[in-house]
């Protein structure tokens, strides 16, 4: 594993992205405080990885301005608006579907909210990955993404797609699917806009 990791840290540099490696939360936290300034405007996407190694708790705790699209009784034009300013962010924080040895990295989405600022808008967008998400190539980046995040996924959303009853990807039409939106990030024009850090551990789906 070690010389995987060193592999999609040299790829991602490679890919104008910067690539971190963490042993554990405590380092991970340790970074987070040098990467994302005090008094920045903070956006984020949903993301399992993020609650679990504590990212969101320190943004949350923090001297920061956090578009917190978690907050309870948000009602949908007032989640859109947060999704809007998040174009506006200094930083905005993601975790990711898989992460090749080739230093590309690939997410679905249901509505765009989550891509579309990686791709766009924030001054840098630091991505928390879990080595659970390293994959060899792009085709198994997509098999991970579809057969193995997205019906956990749709399953913690508790929605009524076919995937949480057959824990498959069928390629449905459900009004429900949120397996929409197919992005594929190989590069980008701004060195280092795109941070990843690996953690050496499992987390997220």
């Amino acid at each position: 594993m070690d010389e995987k990791i060193k592999k999609v840290i040299l790829n991602l540099q490679r890919n104008n992205m910067a690539g971190y490696f963490v042993e554990n939360e405590k380092e991970l936290l340790q970074l987070m405080a040098v990467l994302v300034k005090k008094g920045e405007k903070v956006g984020c996407g949903d993301s399992i990885t993020l609650e679990e190694t504590g990212v969101f708790d320190f943004i949350r705790k923090g001297s920061f301005t956090f578009y917190d699209k978690h907050q309870l009784g948000l009602t949908p034009e007032e989640k859109r608006a947060i999704y809007l300013k998040n174009f506006d962010a200094d930083t905005f924080l993601t975790g990711t579907n898989a992460i090749t040895l080739d230093g590309k990295l690939f997410n679905i989405d249901g509505n765009g909210s989550r891509v579309a600022p990686m791709l766009y808008g924030p001054k840098q967008v630091i991505v928390v990955v879990g080595i659970n998400k390293l994959t060899d190539t792009v085709a198994d980046a997509i098999h991970r993404a579809r057969q193995i995040a997205a019906p956990l996924d749709a399953k913690r959303l508790k929605k009524d797609t076919p995937c949480t009853k057959l824990d498959k990807c069928i390629d449905c039409r459900h009004e429900q699917r949120i397996c929409n939106d197919f992005v594929l990030i190989t590069r980008q024009f701004i060195k280092d806009r795109i941070k990843v850090i690996l953690v050496n551990k499992a987390y997220g789906f």
